[in-house]
């Protein structure tokens, strides 16, 4: 048995390790989807956004389920139960020999993920509270922060000296890696007596009561159409960067450095919420937003979409900055009115907003023609759309 200090050590790898699991998941796949596309003779380029849209569609799903059945079950066998199916869609997709197979596997995959990351965020409140809980967090979210800006860099590595297959077995590594530490050095974080029966009827009562909250299923919203956009540009950003920019073999630095942008605005919100407020900054946020978008798209118009690669990276380094500062931001002012339902909350927005990104980042995704205005187009109008439901959002609460 380790000392205290040593557990906790532990115990902070261990849900940096859970949750890392979708952004390694998603991430490391950028530099390949091209590769696979071509190995399996997908003539439309932008059907290889699937790739990446297959394992949201599958994190759909099991967001909105895995962390009332950890309620019911407990955290570990919850998780246990998401790693497999996770290890599952990795064989599937090591082994896949057609396309649909692939996207089939990549589905499965983010059903899987979804519980680890969900899951593990429950252990933490489980088990620590106040101070203890936002060391743990911010030690864990240095962490997650760091895994986009490495992420694709690995999967570049990996295409150099291997098939892009072996970046399943990565996955498959790192999934048994988690499920043997969490079986031998993580005890059950919630006993049998707290444990809540699942049933539908407490899902139904959930929502409905979610939906009460003008701020809730607003800000919710507002989530989904930032993310849209964001799911669009991991789509394309292959494309983009890739083929039409001719960057093949920088691509990872390029998305590593708009990463980072999102790790400084997290850095600057948690500086400066307290001082300001998050109603004022994500105000501010999404105008700076709307107006370097509208500024840009006459730069692109301009240069008939294909601008110099540097007011691209200027560009997106800007509007990445901003949008780091409205998820954090909306996510907490939706969960602001819910916290008496917060498990089931959190599920039920996680899995609306989701949704919402899904089909409309897909959408702007697939209107890709070798420019960047879709992707430019995205960010204006996702950013207008994430303003006009905000503020129709305060404008109901000044009234109420």
């Amino acid at each position: 048995m380790t000392n205290e200090h040593t557990s906790q050590k532990e115990f902070i790898f261990l849900v940096a390790l859970l949750t890392a699991l979708v952004a390694m998941s998603i991430d490391t796949m950028l530099p390949a989807i091209g590769t696979m596309a071509s190995e399996f003779g997908v003539s439309d380029p932008n059907k290889r956004q699937f790739i990446i849209t297959a394992f949201f569609g599958g994190m759909t799903i099991g967001t909105l389920l895995s962390g009332p059945i950890s309620d019911s079950t407990g955290r570990k066998p919850a998780i246990f139960g998401g790693l497999l199916i996770y290890l599952a869609g990795s064989v599937l997709c090591l082994f896949s020999t057609s396309f649909e197979m692939l996207l089939a596997g990549r589905a499965l995959q983010g059903v899987g993920a979804s519980s680890p990351r969900i899951v593990s965020m429950a252990m933490v409140r489980d088990g620590q509270g106040g101070a203890a809980m936002a060391r743990i967090m911010s030690f864990v979210m240095s962490v997650f922060m760091l895994v986009p800006i490495l992420a694709p860099s690995i999967g570049q590595l990996v295409l150099f000296v291997a098939s892009w297959r072996m970046i399943f077995v990565g996955f498959l590594a790192m999934a048994i890696i988690a499920a043997i530490f969490l079986q031998v050095r993580q005890e059950e974080t919630l006993p049998r007596e707290k444990r809540v029966a699942f049933s539908a009827g407490n899902l139904f009562r959930s929502a409905r009561e979610f939906f009460r909250f003008p701020a809730a299923w607003g800000y919710t919203l507002a989530v989904g159409f930032v993310f849209s956009a964001f799911i669009c540009y991991l789509g394309t950003s292959q494309q983009i960067f890739a083929e039409q920019y001719a960057q093949g073999d920088l691509f990872a630095v390029w998305f590593g450095v708009f990463a980072i942008a999102i790790a400084f605005a997290m850095i600057f919100n948690g500086r400066m919420v307290m001082r300001h407020g998050m109603r004022m900054l994500a105000k501010w946020a999404v105008r700076v937003c709307i107006v370097i978008s509208a500024i840009f798209t006459v730069v692109a118009i301009m240069y008939t979409g294909h601008p110099p690669l540097w007011t691209l990276g200027l560009y997106l380094f800007c509007t990445f900055f901003c949008c780091g500062i409205l998820f954090g931001n909306y996510n907490a002012m939706a969960m602001e009115p819910v916290g008496h339902i917060a498990g089931m909350a959190a599920a039920i927005s996680g899995t609306l907003s989701t949704l919402i990104s899904i089909f409309i980042g897909t959408w702007i995704g697939q209107q890709y023609d070798g420019t960047i205005m879709p992707l430019v187009y995205g960010f204006l109008s996702m950013s207008v759309a994430a303003m006009l439901v905000s503020e129709g959002v305060e404008w109901v609460r000044r009234r109420g």
